[in-house]
């Protein structure tokens, strides 16, 4: 098994560590230790590790999901004494696998909360981060503030010295530093929102509001919420795809990731108790992500749910037999060039025909194999991120609404679990209820379009693209997708 006893008897392809593990602090507090966030940020700051002087940025990660799959997890680090393998994939097969030490400890929070507060209060931790999905933020879509109605929530609220939430333990946290006189952290977020530095700042600002002012009032004063932009492919891994890694790599691995070659991260130089040089391990600090973060979401993660959709509906599962179809790579590259395009200001430097051809190679990657279940997962969260400044900017505009209408509707079409060959599947919603999720089988095709996926245009004159929707629906049932394509 890996672990930091089998550490000297790698095998000879596989990268070891370039630093000593055992010198390795724990600057850094992260909730959501998932495959992305291993293949990612994980990986530059292991690599920010072997620099001189950088020591002090290992990382403590937290699991805020108890039961058995979280004690499981929690487990299976444990007996790798934190250490993984990371396998990089080239769209030409080439394969790189290292070894990523960054993780250094992993808290399983349910099962012991003080060990995670005492971390969070500890004056080694200087940066807190976190990837806890686009609709984890327990935002208000149409207010834009912080929801303090939901069950979770008012149980934190209650009772604050012993949390549940992500907000409740960060803020229980600063208070306790805040204190002891020990000074503020940097909170990250490192998840696929639209200036997600704002969004956590209005997320954990309004739980300490409402808890107590004064901290508030300190934590806006004090801590800072930098917006970052990560890029990175990091398909799923069952126990297939585990065996034929460590098939693949000579190693004993219950906890190996899988990603794309291609790896990007963007950040603003905002940190108020120091960070890592990541500058040095390719990581671009700039003056404003926004740019960046268009680019990304409106050409790649759209793209992504509109094609994972549609695919799905075809009888695809995986996002290369998307780009291989010949049509559903015309109804992309239409998407691109007459919808997401033109209505984005790219950054200096970034040419968005070379960014469109660089996506086409990337989701063909076939030794990624990522599925169209997780690209389409948390659906209702993802549309109102990565669909919406674009579907406002068409609708204020009176662009064609063709591609955005049957966007839409392919995915309210895959919501209902049945491909048009009647192969079933089941779509990961965790954000809509059982009465939500039939709204997509009610005999009136517009019942769907009640879902909070929409609400970021809910405010707008959508009386054609509503109809444009529900023709699209009736022509994929009538005469299928791939006749029903706007290309």
């Amino acid at each position: 098994m890996l672990n930091e006893k089998t550490l000297n008897h790698l095998p000879a392809s596989v990268q070891p560590l370039r630093y000593k593990r055992e010198d390795v602090g724990r600057g850094i507090v992260h909730f959501g230790v998932g495959n992305f966030f291993r293949a990612h940020e994980a990986w530059y700051v292991n690599k920010c590790l072997a620099l001189p002087g950088q020591a002090q940025w290992g990382i403590v990660g937290v699991g805020l999901g108890g039961g058995p799959r979280g004690e499981a997890k929690a487990h299976a680090f444990r007996q790798q004494d934190c250490l993984y393998s990371l396998t990089e994939v080239a769209a030409s097969g080439v394969r790189t696998v290292s070894i990523i030490g960054a993780l250094r400890e992993y808290l399983l929070a349910p099962a012991d909360p003080e060990a995670v507060l005492a971390r969070l209060a500890d004056p080694q931790t200087r940066i807190v981060s976190m990837t806890i999905t686009e609709g984890g933020y327990n935002i208000n879509e149409e207010t834009g503030q912080f929801r303090l109605d939901t069950p979770a929530v008012q149980a934190d609220l209650k009772n604050p010295r012993r949390p549940a939430t992500v907000f409740g333990y960060v803020v229980e946290g600063l208070r306790r530093r805040r204190a002891a006189g020990t000074g503020p952290f940097t909170v990250l977020s490192c998840d696929n929102l639209r200036s997600n530095g704002h969004v956590a700042h209005e997320a954990f600002v309004g739980y300490a509001r409402a808890l107590d002012p004064d901290l508030a009032e300190w934590i806006d004063a004090n801590v800072t919420f930098p917006c970052s932009m990560v890029d990175r492919i990091t398909p799923g891994v069952d126990s297939a795809t585990r065996d034929a890694l460590n098939a693949a790599s000579g190693l004993d691995d219950d906890l190996p990731v899988l990603a794309e070659d291609f790896s990007q991260w963007v950040l603003e130089d905002r940190f108020c108790n120091g960070r890592p040089a990541l500058e040095q391990v390719g990581v671009e600090f700039v003056d404003d992500v926004a740019g960046y973060e268009q680019v990304k979401v409106r050409m790649l993660n759209a793209a992504h749910l509109l094609l994972g959709s549609t695919g799905l509906l075809l009888g695809h599962r995986y996002a290369h037999e998307t780009v291989e179809d010949a049509d559903l790579a015309r109804l992309a590259n239409a998407y691109w060039t007459k919808d997401a395009m033109p209505q984005i200001v790219a950054p200096e430097g970034v040419d968005l025909d070379a960014y469109r051809k660089r996506l086409l190679s990337r989701f063909s990657n076939r030794a990624v194999a990522d599925t169209l279940l997780r690209i389409c997962s948390d659906g209702a969260s993802k549309v109102r991120v990565f669909w919406t400044d674009t579907v406002r900017r068409s609708l204020d505009s009176g662009r064609d609404l063709d591609r955005i209408a049957f966007g839409i509707a392919a995915y309210l079409e895959m919501l209902r679990g049945q491909d048009e060959k009647g192969q079933t599947y089941t779509p990961i919603e965790p954000t809509l209820d059982a009465d939500q999720i039939a709204l997509v089988n009610d005999r009136d095709l517009e019942a769907g379009l009640r879902l909070p996926a929409f609400d970021g245009w809910r405010d707008m004159d959508t009386t054609a693209l509503d109809a444009a929707v529900v023709a699209a629906r009736r022509a994929i049932r009538d005469r299928g997708v791939r006749a029903s394509l706007p290309v």
